[in-house]
């Protein structure tokens, strides 16, 4: 079971931005909330103030997979979606870490580099 972070750029309009921070903002609330997921944040890019990019920790893919297919998972990010030009959702697996001065590689990352 891989660490896993879910991203997804979101592209929006200027006269949508509040609405749409309010939506993800009630969304990644949900999303915290269930098994497995870690800190969700959302940043915007410094030279195009349209641009969005989340980021959400998942302590496994199995994890983030089941929190994508809740039954509430569409209506949720239908709410957020409807704010936004449009959304890019990417999944990466965590194959190095490094914090504190120290860093490290994941052991599934170098199994599947040898």
């Amino acid at each position: 079971m891989a660490e896993m972070t879910t991203t997804g750029t979101w592209l929006v309009d200027e006269r949508k931005q509040t609405a749409f921070l309010e939506a993800w903002v009630a969304f990644a609330g949900w999303a915290s909330s269930m098994d497995g997921a870690g800190t969700l944040r959302l940043g915007r890019a410094g030279r195009d103030p349209g641009q969005f990019v989340s980021f959400g920790a998942w302590q496994s893919a199995e994890l983030a997979h089941a929190w994508k297919a809740h039954p509430e998972f569409q209506e949720r990010i239908a709410s957020v979606l409807q704010h936004v030009d449009q959304f890019l959702p990417t999944e990466l697996e965590v194959v190095a870490t490094a914090s504190d001065g120290r860093a490290a590689l994941s052991p599934l990352s170098v199994a599947r580099t040898s």
